[in-house]
């Protein structure tokens, strides 16, 4: 039995990165609610379900006290009816941080800089592709800044995604001063009309004061040339590392201001419940997820998609 119509609009991208979710932990949590009754049995299961769907601990029992409330509340017996709720419920959650993203005017010709931080191995230079190939379907010129002067391959791997997308790469040698980089594509998206800059940052976490000053003093010599950059300043956090990766995402964001997030190889993990999690630990946007291994997989988030497409993905008939 289904349990609601669809209302969201299909974004096939979207969908097909979240086939192994929707196969795995989040198939047992629609299936939960086809029987006969709600009883303190289906509470407990859901509640264990969203939990090992990487929703988190609080984000867990808050669903399921929220259901539990309603449905005392309107005196619900039906268990499709319930299950409407844990929909809109979960709607609501991911809605209440996307209502806090500034929409943001790109000008033709002022570099609208874009900052990319997070840990290493999150798949960030391949996130930073994709945002570069995002733009460019709008029509707007990109370029990239090779920030991350530690890591050893990470110069390498953005020139080779920039070949890959057709976009120039301003990068120095390893172990340069990521500032003197940001400083020559800064110079360098000014002289070109550039209508977008990203800029790729060190991915390690020594500590909060060192990540702290390394990204203000480069978000110094930005604003030198553009007063409001970053405009954008995007954490990218891996779905496949659970709660881990909030862990880490929640480091970054009490040490950096965060204005938006990317959660990258969703289409990797059989749970996705990350999301939650994120709205509701950090409250900030979540605008991007990498649908994909191609520069060309990067879908913009919408709650409401992403929760039908989670239950439901390309069927009919709801």
């Amino acid at each position: 039995m289904k349990f609601f119509r669809r209302k969201a609009e299909p974004d096939v991208k979207l969908e097909e990165s979240l086939e192994k979710t929707r196969r795995g932990v989040f198939s047992e949590i629609s299936r939960l609610f086809d029987r006969a009754t709600i009883d303190d049995d289906l509470y407990e299961e859901l509640e264990m379900l969203l939990i090992q769907a990487d929703v988190g601990w609080d984000v867990s029992q808050r669903l399921v006290e929220e259901l539990r409330q309603r449905v005392e509340r309107d005196r619900i017996a039906d268990p499709a009816a319930a299950r409407e709720i844990v929909r809109e419920e979960m709607i609501q959650l991911l809605e209440g941080a996307s209502r806090n993203r500034t929409v943001k005017i790109l000008q033709r010709g002022v570099p609208f800089v874009i900052m990319v931080v997070g840990v290493n191995g999150v798949g960030k230079t391949t996130s930073i592709a994709k945002l570069a190939a995002y733009h460019q379907r709008f029509g707007r010129s990109v370029m990239l800044a090779a920030g991350d002067t530690f890591r050893a391959a990470a110069i390498d791997q953005l020139q080779l995604w920039g070949e890959r997308v057709g976009v120039p790469v301003i990068a120095h040698a390893q172990g340069a001063d990521p500032g003197a980089v940001v400083f020559d594509a800064m110079q360098a998206a000014h002289a070109r009309g550039v209508d977008v800059l990203i800029v790729d940052t060190a991915g390690r976490l020594h500590t909060k004061h060192n990540l702290m000053a390394e990204l203000s003093k480069l978000r110094k010599i930005m604003q030198k040339q553009v007063d409001a950059a970053p405009q954008e300043t995007i954490l990218v956090i891996d779905a496949t590392t659970g709660q881990n990766g909030l862990v880490q995402a929640k480091e970054f964001s009490n040490a950096v201001a965060i204005t938006d997030i990317m959660i990258a190889k969703l289409d990797g993990t059989a749970k996705g419940g990350i999301a939650f999690a994120v709205a509701k630990e950090l409250g900030t946007p979540i605008s991007y997820v990498g649908t994909g291994e191609k520069a060309t997989d990067l879908a913009e988030f919408r709650p409401e998609t992403y929760v039908d497409s989670l239950f439901f993905g390309s069927e009919e008939g709801f």
